[in-house]
């Protein structure tokens, strides 16, 4: 956010300042926000936000010591910063953001939300970067998508910010739309409806009513940006007053104002696509993009950017240069770690559900090397609900069938080798991160691919980090 004072800014928060502290209300606030205290700045806004093993509140004294000049507090500390009172510090965050946003939109910021089961992170990283090559954008580091990610990526907006990019995650019925009244977005994008947290929602047809939310909330000058590939994402369009723009990787979509499509699509070696990206309706364009990223599921990753950036105005031949130039931006996603020794380790360690499974191991398939291996070392999918037996037994039919050799790790490893073995593949069972490092890496050789992914939760990034690791080096540093 721009520049405020204390006074202002707990305004904006719903905070009442103590008074009688000798600190001047009108003392400059910002530009950080922050909720970790490591990371204040000269005069950034520190929120004591509760938390599962800390309270902020305990860290309110290194904030002020670190430069903070004000905290978003519940209650008065012996620390030389002013407090601003409220009764909920996650609540006065989102208040703080809301006012920040509503302000800015007022001058003309546009926002943008992203959602679906899968590919958010991914979408918003090449939105991002396609919108910031027009005009000064922000957009979530990492995956920020929750009740604390979004508003504090909104708080970055200043004031020469044109677009504003949500990742818009869902626990669920409810929290898309709490987010949007944080952001209210002029464009949301719907990429797909899958069964990642199935244990959380219930059912299928509740998440297609939680991604829902999104369109619901757009104003009616808005753009509706949905996936004409999968219908569930479609029928959404019955549910917001916003212009319909869709897009395909199918060819022409049937449907929309605004309709986007793939055309000619080839892959190298690496999986890295080039196609033709063609647009049809308020706007006509055929212009030729190549990515970075491996994988079929990115081009309808860049489908998705390209059709709101598209909604929003920008040329087709600025969109296709972007996305061309479109670097991964978060951590652990079809990240390719090549070995001095010719064993190329693909990290997709981040997050997993039974969709982004099928994906990657695809994917890494098709890098299958002359002579070489496929390796997979996958563990749980995790917030899968009655479904969780079934859906790892499949991956590991799939993985079979595909022709990896598996090390399998964490609860539900049982189960992913039960399916391997059923399909006649190869699949060793590991107890921990230490054992699959050892069990993977014992054999590899030159031309083989080994793939790593399962949920955050087990942390497989420390597995691909080890067998990325350059051998001869350590050999060296043994000896």
């Amino acid at each position: 956010m721009r520049e405020r004072t204390i006074r202002q800014v707990a305004a904006l928060a719903g905070a009442v300042p103590i008074d009688d502290e000798p600190i001047g209300m009108g003392r400059p606030a910002g530009p950080d926000v922050v909720i970790d205290s490591r990371l204040v700045t000269p005069n950034a806004v520190f929120v004591a936000l509760p938390g599962e093993h800390a309270d902020g509140h305990d860290f309110i004294a290194a904030a002020a010591a670190n430069g903070a000049a004000a905290a978003i507090c519940t209650r008065r500390t012996a620390a030389p910063l002013a407090h601003l009172l409220v009764a909920d510090a996650e609540r006065g965050l989102s208040e703080l953001a809301r006012g920040v946003v509503a302000e800015a939109k007022a001058s003309g910021l546009a926002c943008v939300g992203v959602t679906g089961s899968s590919g958010k992170t991914s979408t918003k990283d090449l939105l991002g970067q396609v919108l910031a090559a027009s005009a000064p954008t922000v957009s979530p580091r990492g995956s920020f998508n929750n009740e604390i990610g979004v508003p504090l990526t909104a708080l970055r907006v200043g004031d020469d910010t044109r677009y504003l990019v949500s990742e818009m995650g869902a626990r669920g019925g409810g929290h898309i739309a709490w987010l949007c009244g944080i952001v209210p977005p002029d464009v949301g994008v719907v990429l797909n409806v899958g069964r990642a947290h199935l244990g959380e929602f219930g059912s299928v047809e509740a998440i297609v009513a939680a991604k829902g939310e999104l369109v619901e909330a757009l104003p009616e000058s808005g753009w509706a940006v949905l996936n004409a590939d999968d219908p569930l994402v479609l029928g959404m369009a019955g549910r917001t007053g916003a212009a319909l723009a869709t897009f395909s990787l199918a060819g022409e979509p049937d449907a929309g104002a605004l309709r986007v499509w793939a055309q000619d699509v080839v892959a190298d070696e690496l999986q890295r696509h080039s196609f033709t990206l063609r647009a049809a309706g308020t706007v006509r364009a055929a212009v030729p993009v190549t990515l970075l990223g491996s994988g079929r599921h990115q081009v309808a990753n860049a489908l998705a950017a390209a059709t709101a950036a598209l909604a929003l105005g920008l040329p087709a031949e600025l969109i296709a240069g972007a996305l061309s130039a479109a670097t991964a931006r978060s951590a652990w996603r079809m990240q390719l770690m090549p070995r001095a020794d010719g064993v190329l380790v693909v990290n997709d360690a981040y997050n997993a559900n039974p969709d982004s499974m099928r994906a990657a191991l695809g994917t890494v398939a098709a890098m299958r090397r002359p002579g070489g291996r496929l390796v997979a070392v996958l563990g749980d999918m995790l917030e899968l609900g009655a479904d969780a037996d079934a859906e790892h037994h499949a991956l590991g039919v799939l993985a079979a069938d595909l022709g990896f050799d598996v090390v399998a790790v964490g609860d539900f490893a049982d189960r992913i080798a039960d399916g391997v073995r059923e399909a006649s593949g190869s699949v060793r069972v590991v107890a921990d991160r230490d054992a699959a490092v050892a069990v993977a890496g014992s054999d590899l050789q030159p031309s083989d691919v080994v793939v790593i992914k399962a949920s955050r939760g087990l942390a497989l990034d420390r597995v691909a980090d080890a067998l990325a690791a350059d051998p001869a080096a350590e050999q060296g540093s043994d000896a």
